[in-house]
């Protein structure tokens, strides 16, 4: 979600308005491709493995379907790969009817083998660290569903308790949920290890796997990649759905997938006609939504505004007190006692000014966040209900550090009790500016309160490689992605999550760490999370659900900040979007996608 930093120069923007005013002037060199689709992504896909993905966009949102499907206009599950469910009286059993003759990229049948080997041979394996993992996890234990066939088209599932998001969990790539994988290509990598005792199917189906031998079972299958240029889709001949007329989806033919990192870039590719949509994964900066609004008509474009996006940006404390198998700790110890101070981390929330982020780097439209679950679910939190929130307030950052023991000198630097002046890193990804820009103001927003913040914009591999391998960080800021159900989310808030940076647990493959230990409000999220898992009845979720609410904001281990709105700029012969910024992508109905 790269943007321009608020400080650009008037010249900058008249030069940008100058390229879309020449551009639109070659709009008719755009290629008449009816059945192929131009779209664009920040940068190359980092796997072709399923199970090894944790980041949007990649190439599963094209490829790779769930047992459900999640309508991204109402978040309401509907049948997917399987055509219906029935749950028992006291909701610990499911049975899942797959639909009939459903087959696989290659041409092999998909049934209920491939359903149990995907749950029970990968995403319950020790080995294999699937984030969807986390979010079936079931009761006090994290114990996992059991799952056995009944015939080829129906599977059981049985639960220890009663666990309502259940249904949410098996949507597939378009929600980073559990896709089925085709037991028939994978079973003898799982069940067979490499020098170190990990599963050879974890570097299976690397980005350098020939396309051929990628098999799956959603609308579109990879042709060919080509690094840094482009990944080419064609139509899975053996995809199930149809449209209303019995006719076979998807629409589009093939769907050239351009790696452009730079937004700048992004923009011109889209005026000059080499591209049909723009903010399908990434809402549309602000910069960009005002400038193409003004050009709708003489582009033959729109830009659609789908509301609030549904994700979530983050400043993220390290509040680690673990250590590295060498002993060493991963968070310096004088800096982990000011992270582990819960006034300190308030004093910071009081301190970012995020109505100035919004005006500056948003154009006055971004959305200022506070809670962690998404806006557009039912149990969503406002300030207005009464969840507790921090307004920019540098008097009272500075009692709450005074009070807890921190100093100041007399050129209004501070210095913690034992006289360490308080410095520390923050970083995020190069590529995305407006993260750099928010990065920047954050950096002049903690000076006034004697702070000193280093900040540092990175290669986003290199990000996550700190935030989820190496552990040395201080501050993050990086962005989720949400949804209507709470659950999905849990790889973050369960302290046994994979996406639990601020206090990340040893994960599977990982080296050992050492003394690791959950905080106590750690372990009332788990308790709440649990206590929402095995509630169906939607009133009493919502209350759990705002009990959560209210102690993230208490406790703050980490900061919400500012998110987009969901624009996306489409050409108008692009026909059968249902767009909003509820889906994490704005092409969840892909197969349905067509040029009029």
């Amino acid at each position: 979600m790269g943007r321009r930093t608020p400080w650009i120069k008037r010249s900058a923007i008249t030069g940008l308005l100058l390229s879309i005013a020449l551009l639109s002037c070659r709009s008719s060199s755009r290629p008449n491709q009816t059945n192929t689709l131009h779209l664009l992504t920040p940068t190359d896909p980092k796997t072709f493995n399923y199970a090894n993905s944790a980041s949007v966009p990649n190439v599963f949102l094209f490829s790779h379907e769930g047992l459900t499907r999640e309508n991204g206009a109402t978040g309401e599950v509907e049948p997917g790969l399987a055509e219906k469910w029935e749950f028992s009286a006291d909701r610990k059993q499911v049975i899942f009817t797959l639909r009939p003759d459903l087959k696989w990229s290659d041409g092999a049948d998909l049934n209920a083998d491939d359903v149990v080997f995907t749950y029970n041979d990968i995403v319950f394996n020790p080995k294999i660290p699937i984030e969807a993992k986390d979010q079936i996890r079931v009761g006090d234990k994290g114990e996992f569903p059991k799952v056995r066939k009944l015939d080829d088209r129906r599977i059981e599932f049985i639960f220890p308790e009663p666990f309502s998001p259940f249904l949410h969990t098996t949507t597939g790539g378009r929600t980073g949920s559990v896709a089925i994988l085709p037991k028939h290509k994978l079973e003898p990598l799982v069940k067979t290890f490499d020098g170190k005792g990990n599963p050879k199917f974890i570097s299976y189906w690397g980005t350098d796997t020939p396309p051929n031998d990628l098999v799956v079972n959603g609308p579109y299958q990879i042709e060919s990649y080509i690094t840094g240029q482009r990944v080419i889709y064609k139509r899975n001949p053996y995809y199930w759905r149809k449209d209303s007329d019995g006719k076979a989806l998807p629409k589009f033919d093939r769907i050239i997938w351009q790696v452009i990192e730079n937004q700048d870039t992004q923009l011109m590719k889209f005026r000059s006609g080499d591209l049909d949509i723009m903010g399908d994964s990434r809402p549309l900066k602000a910069e960009y939504y005002a400038l193409l609004k003004q050009e709708e008509k003489r582009g033959n474009f729109q830009v659609l505004d789908g509301g609030p996006w549904s994700g979530v940006f983050q400043f993220v404390f390290n509040l680690s007190t673990a250590k590295d198998a060498s002993g060493k700790p991963f968070v310096e110890v004088k800096k982990s006692r000011w992270f582990n101070m819960k006034p300190f981390r308030q004093a910071i929330a009081y301190s970012i000014d995020k109505e100035r982020i919004n005006t500056n780097i948003f154009r006055g439209v971004g959305v200022v966040q506070n809670s962690p679950i998404s806006v557009q679910s039912p149990f969503f939190l406002s300030p207005e209900q009464g969840l507790k929130t921090y307004p920019y307030n540098l008097d009272k950052a500075r009692k709450l550090l005074t009070d807890a023991g921190f100093k100041y000198n007399d050129k209004g630097e501070l210095f913690d009790d034992r006289g360490d002046r308080v410095e520390f890193n923050l970083i995020t990804n190069a590529n995305n500016l407006v993260r750099v820009a928010i990065g920047s103001q954050v950096q002049q927003d903690l000076k006034k309160i004697g702070i000193k913040l280093n900040f540092q914009a990175i290669n986003f591999s290199v990000l996550v490689g700190k935030i989820n391998d190496s552990r040395e960080w201080d501050t993050h800021m990086i962005g989720f992605e949400g949804g209507v159900e709470p659950h999905l989310v849990s790889n973050l808030w369960l302290s046994s999550g994979g996406s639990h940076s601020f206090n990340l647990k040893q994960q599977a493959g990982q080296p050992e760490i050492k003394d690791y230990a959950p905080k106590p409000f750690e372990v009332e999220i788990d308790r709440l999370f649990r206590e929402g898992a095995r509630e169906f009845e939607p009133e009493k979720r919502r209350k759990i659900y705002s009990e959560f609410q209210q102690l993230i904001q208490e406790e703050l281990p980490l900061i919400h900040l500012v998110n987009d709105r969901a624009f996306m700029v489409v050409r108008k012969d692009i026909q059968g979007l249902n767009y909003n910024g509820l889906p994490f992508w704005g092409l969840w109905n892909i197969d349905e996608v067509y040029r009029k």
